[in-house]
């Protein structure tokens, strides 16, 4: 059985995802929960939302990270760098725990404190480096510096297990050299649900499909679902709006669409296009379209003519009675004529 603190840490995972994912384009203010927010120390010129960064392999980013406290007393944060990923349910943007193995800027960012103690209503600024090893892929390579409150939050006190809360700043880290915008549909996938009888209930239908970068910069992509019928008419055509705003590098996300209205009988093809930068992919799958009752008429239907065909090539096929053969015929006996005589 696992303890609470082995099941606490394993919450934590959950959490940090929902709490980084809250905004699906970069907005500009700064991560917040309402208790604490992260964010760069703001330039000459204007305040930054997240690090936006850019460094060739083999050199070394120096920035600074605040951490604020909006409650009335002091908190104590864990301050480390994630790397960043999408969400397998909905895409949004989310960063490793500090028990995953990092990768990316998880590994490359060094703030100049693991830990720190913000007072109330106060803030307090924490140097960092970014360290781009030799040979590191080019690209973009996106994470967070994330300010941890160890403490276990157990809510209302009315159950065992608490969870601990996360805030992150982005980091849009583009390390030089060739970029690629690629994108990939796969695995297009229709179910239909029809009612029993046609025509009495709505006809719905899931559009399932993944959407995989797979170049290495990051994508805003596009995407558009058409659908036709038989002689190629159009029975759908409209750009999807629950897609990720960012998919990251590498990362491909499991995407469903609702079809309302979808035909009850016919037969046709379902095609997402999916398009990015200067990167356009689409990919197809084919449905038919069939009633329950329709499917369980032409099934019973079938099943008849299959017995039926069955009998009658048994009948043809059953051998006739056998014919008693008749007594063969008595032969007529021979006589000899005899010749004439010649006379003396």
């Amino acid at each position: 059985m696992r303890t609470p603190h082995v099941l606490l840490l394993s919450l934590l995972g959950l959490l940090l995802c929902p709490v980084l994912a809250v905004f699906p384009a970069p907005p500009a203010h700064a991560a917040d929960n309402g208790s604490w927010s992260v964010y760069p120390v703001s330039s000459r010129i204007a305040a930054r939302p997240y690090f936006y960064l850019s460094a060739d392999p083999g050199t070394t980013l120096r920035d600074k990270v605040v951490v604020a406290n909006k409650t009335a007393a002091p908190l104590t944060f864990r301050l480390y760098a994630a790397d960043a990923y999408n969400t397998a349910r909905d895409g949004g943007f989310a960063v490793r725990t500090p028990k995953e193995t990092q990768r990316g800027v998880g590994a490359w960012a060094r703030p100049a404190r693991s830990s720190v103690t913000v007072p109330a209503h106060g803030k307090v600024t924490v140097p960092f480096t970014i360290t781009v090893p030799e040979g590191a892929e080019p690209g973009d390579h996106p994470g967070a510096l994330v300010a941890l409150d160890e403490r276990i939050d157990k809510g209302d006190g009315s159950f065992a297990l608490g969870v601990r809360r996360a805030v992150g700043a982005r980091v849009y880290l583009r390390v030089g050299g060739p970029a690629l915008a690629a994108i990939a549909v796969e695995d297009v996938h229709l179910t239909h649900h029809q009612p029993l009888v046609p025509g009495l209930g709505a006809s719905t239908a899931t559009v399932s499909y993944t959407l995989r970068n797979t170049g290495n910069v990051t994508l805003n992509p596009k995407v558009e679902l058409r659908a036709t019928g038989l002689f190629g008419r159009t029975l759908l055509a409209r750009d999807l709006a629950k897609i990720p705003a960012e998919l990251l590098p590498g990362q491909r996300v499991h995407l469903t669409e609702p079809w309302r209205g979808a035909p009850q009988l016919d037969w046709g093809d379902v095609t997402l296009t999916a398009s990015a930068q200067d990167t356009r992919e689409s990919a197809s799958a084919s449905f038919f379209a069939l009633p329950w009752l329709v499917a369980a008429v032409l099934f019973g239907a079938g099943v008849v003519a299959g017995v039926l065909l069955v009998r009658a090539r048994r009948g043809r096929a059953r051998p006739s009675a056998p014919v008693r053969p008749s007594p063969p015929a008595v032969p007529t006996p021979f006589r000899r004529r005899s010749s004439p005589s010649a006379r003396p």
